[in-house]
């Protein structure tokens, strides 16, 4: 099994411990750290696939964005130099009025490690903290909103819509939650809609570039 195989089962297996030093090798034995980061956002797709068809939990994909987080940390000083490495920067929050912050760490986790800028700014969050954040922050070309109460549906469309009506240009919107559903991101008038953490690292890619 080559060292790139070996990192790629090892974050799919959520070793935290493990995948550090694995990253290492592959690298010393001459692999590119762009192959590498690629194979360690393969093995998180495998693992999104799994936890959308039930196949997996949150706990394990906990456990792998972490595995992968650490190996990311491996190769950063080395991917800072590469374009690829960044996609833009998002920013990311739950909507005002909604406490829950796991599915987006998970989603805020998942973007970073596909090469985003994540700026999260945490839960219960205002449409101008939103507008305040793609102000202060360069190159904002992706907002992520994630509700997880249906009370607070009214909360995410004034947000877009606050997003959309502000004057400012160069970013898409996508939302995400158990609530939310395509139909609902497209009468809100988001751009992207994503059902969970791995499909929102995919829906993101095709957004930025679009």
């Amino acid at each position: 099994m080559s060292k790139i195989q070996e990192v790629k089962t090892m974050v799919e297996a959520g070793k935290a411990k493990l995948v550090p030093g694995l990253v290492q090798e592959a690298l010393d034995e001459g692999n590119a750290a762009g192959d590498i980061l690629q194979a360690m956002i393969a093995s998180m797709g495998v693992v999104g696939d799994k936890f959308s068809k039930g196949e997996a939990y949150v706990p394990e994909m906990l456990m792998s964005a972490k595995a992968m987080s650490k190996g990311v940390d491996v190769l950063k000083p080395l991917l800072t130099g590469e374009s690829s490495s960044s996609l833009g920067t998002c920013v990311i929050g739950t909507v005002q009025g909604d406490l829950h912050d796991i599915g987006k760490n998970l989603v805020a986790m998942m973007l970073e490690s596909a090469g985003f800028n994540v700026v999260d700014l945490g839960v219960d969050v205002s449409a101008d903290k939103f507008l305040e954040a793609i102000k202060q922050n360069q190159n904002v070309n992706l907002v992520a909103c994630s509700g997880l109460l249906t009370t607070t549906m009214p909360s995410m469309r004034e947000t877009v819509q606050t997003l959309k009506a502000s004057g400012l240009t160069g970013f898409k919107v996508i939302v995400g939650g158990a609530p939310v559903t395509q139909e609902m991101a497209d009468e809100i008038g988001a751009d992207g809609f994503a059902s969970d953490a791995g499909s929102a690292a995919v829906k993101a890619k095709e957004l930025v570039k679009a």
